[in-house]
């Protein structure tokens, strides 16, 4: 009866390996902007639950920077806008499984995501910080020492916290951004990492007792298309270098972040903009 149940786990082990294999050899099609054209319906990975980036609305709609931006795009192209809602593990697989046709989804631009995802050209800059209540005294990376310290797992946050914390700090990674901010503010852990518009929501749900403490990292987000993606990654460079000379990202910026629109780098070490 054991030999026979192992039998089976092997089975279906080897039968698991193969579908992998197949999904390692066969990536998604490549998607160009004339068959985005002829379907009439550009599909796009946002975030869900992290305003002002992406979130959804009381009445279902999707909503914030990321959306507009999106929703741009998609009447460059001259087709309707479909949005998928993400979660921040799911944004990549979403992405090379051929689910989603792009990510304007708080993408940061890092080298070792580069790797598996064609950036654009940045369009919104972003920081990532550490939150704490106002009382507690965090000055330097040491000052985190013993701290319980959340996070979304899988973010820049995640990367930034797990690099400059000492190794006496608990980090506790949640499934998202809002989870992350919930832990905060509920008690679950004493300080959070995340990016400089969480403490909008911070404040929001706990008036007055949190503040930033800590900087780790300047960032840049660009949009994502699949590697080798020649076509879309230029028609989407493009189309970023219109919406900054025409000033489209200057409206989306006042209305979102309320601060000017700042010069963005033409070069990032390790992420190349444009497809190979």
């Amino acid at each position: 009866m054991f030999k026979s149940m192992l039998t089976r786990r092997n089975a279906m082990l080897g039968v698991a390996a193969v579908v992998a294999a197949i999904g390692l050899a066969n990536p998604a099609a490549a998607v160009t902007p004339e068959e985005i054209k002829a379907k009439g319906k550009l599909v796009v990975g946002i975030q869900g639950d992290n305003p002002p980036w992406g979130f959804v609305t009381s009445g279902g709609k999707q909503d914030g920077l990321d959306a507009d931006i999106a929703t741009l795009y998609a009447k460059e192209l001259g087709v309707s806008v479909e949005f998928v809602p993400l979660e921040v593990n799911n944004r990549i697989p979403a992405l090379t499984t051929g689910r989603v046709d792009v990510l304007f989804a708080t993408m940061a631009m890092l080298p070792e995501r580069a790797k598996a995802v064609q950036f654009s050209k940045p369009y919104v800059a972003n920081a990532i910080v550490l939150i704490a209540p106002k009382s507690m005294s965090v000055k330097t990376n040491d000052d985190m020492a013993n701290l319980s310290i959340g996070v979304a797992k899988g973010a820049a946050q995640d990367t930034q916290v797990t690099k400059n914390a000492p190794q006496s700090a608990t980090i506790r990674r949640f499934d998202g951004d809002a989870p992350s901010v919930q832990a905060l503010v509920s008690g679950q852990v004493q300080a959070l990492g995340g990016n400089i518009f969480y403490m909008d929501r911070v404040e929001k749900a706990r008036p007055g007792e949190f503040e930033n403490k800590l900087e780790f990292q300047k960032l840049y987000n660009g949009a994502c298309t699949r590697l080798g993606e020649k076509e879309i990654n230029a028609s989407i460079n493009a189309f970023i270098d219109k919406i900054k000379a025409n000033g489209e990202l200057k409206k989306i910026y006042d209305k979102w972040m309320k601060v000017p629109v700042p010069e963005f780098p033409a070069s990032l070490e390790g992420i190349p903009f444009t497809a190979n």
